[in-house]
């Protein structure tokens, strides 16, 4: 292995992260860093006087564009879109507490969702400098744009990030208790032990692509929200199958149905009570973890 392939892999997990951030999507975010690999594999290294920022800036363009793209092919979606997960074996997998919160915070499926609603330069400048610190410096450059336009970019998307996150939160391991409980209850179709985990006001939020049955708008309620969950498991009772996994770096649920993956659930949570359910169903957004995790 050469240099200059030893300093891409070297990168290669920060910038599929920056990639995956900004489009919400596994199988773009490895075109994007694929497009960074060639386009350093032909530049003349050593002119570069920092590598890592020349890949970062390269693998943020590229993104930035396909954003753009894919923005306005969004705007016929059917239904309520949602990023494609991003799921590991076990939510228990060991990991430092730092990089679990780092996960939890920035790598959500809450946090992406509230990411959708700001325009491309916004979110990349947002990514760069709040989640990756890179300098205002940097992020103009990338940008094209001015150091103090990229700080009003960066304050109006805190701002919007922080009204949409949830109002508190509860600490990981009781988060597990409480999502093992309600995986169990959703098997059982125990409606009063569903009933008892969910927010009055809790809201889920479905994404079929127009592939599958889903809500347009989220169902909101507990009562309506756990009827659901109820209607689920008396419909496919033992053919019906829940697993905890680690969805977007928290715990989540997959759920399997004669087999087959028919979603994969994230959490919001507020104190001990379930806020927002964002279940992903479109089966183009499920195709690569029910390969990698069948039932």
């Amino acid at each position: 292995m050469d240099d200059a392939t030893r300093t891409f892999d070297r990168h290669r997990p920060r910038l599929k992260g920056i990639a995956y951030r900004m489009l919400g999507s596994v199988a773009e975010a490895e075109d994007v860093v694929q497009d960074a690999w060639l386009r350093w594999h032909e530049a003349a290294h050593d002119t570069l006087d920092n590598a890592e920022a020349w890949l970062v800036t390269v693998t943020t363009r590229v993104a930035l564009d396909r954003l753009r793209s894919a923005q306005r092919q969004r705007e016929h979606y059917v239904g309520t879109w949602l990023p494609e997960p991003m799921v590991e074996a076990g939510a228990d997998a060991p990991a430092t507490p730092e990089a679990l919160v780092e996960r939890a915070d920035t790598l959500s499926v809450a946090f992406l969702a509230v990411l959708e609603r700001l325009a491309p330069d916004a979110r990349a400048a947002f990514l760069l400098r709040e989640v990756f610190e890179v300098d205002y410096a940097e992020v103009a450059a990338t940008l094209g744009r001015s150091e103090a336009a990229c700080r009003q970019l960066v304050h109006r998307a805190k701002v919007a990030v922080q009204e949409g996150r949830p109002r508190c939160t509860v600490a990981r391991e009781r988060q597990m208790a409480l999502l093992r409980s309600f995986a169990d209850a959703s098997a059982r179709g125990d409606l009063q032990g569903l009933k008892a985990l969910l927010a009055e006001d809790v809201a889920l939020i479905g994404d079929g692509g127009g592939k599958v049955p889903s809500f347009g708008r989220p169902l909101v309620g507990g009562q309506r929200v756990a009827q659901l969950y109820l209607a689920v498991a008396l419909r496919h009772r033992n053919a019906l199958r829940i697993v905890v996994a680690e969805v977007n770096g928290a715990p989540g649920l997959l759920r399997y149905v004669d087999g087959a993956l028919e979603s994969v659930q994230a959490f919001e949570w507020e104190g001990d009570r379930i806020a927002r359910i964002h279940a992903q169903r479109n089966p183009d957004k499920l195709a690569r973890i029910a390969a990698e995790f069948p039932a």
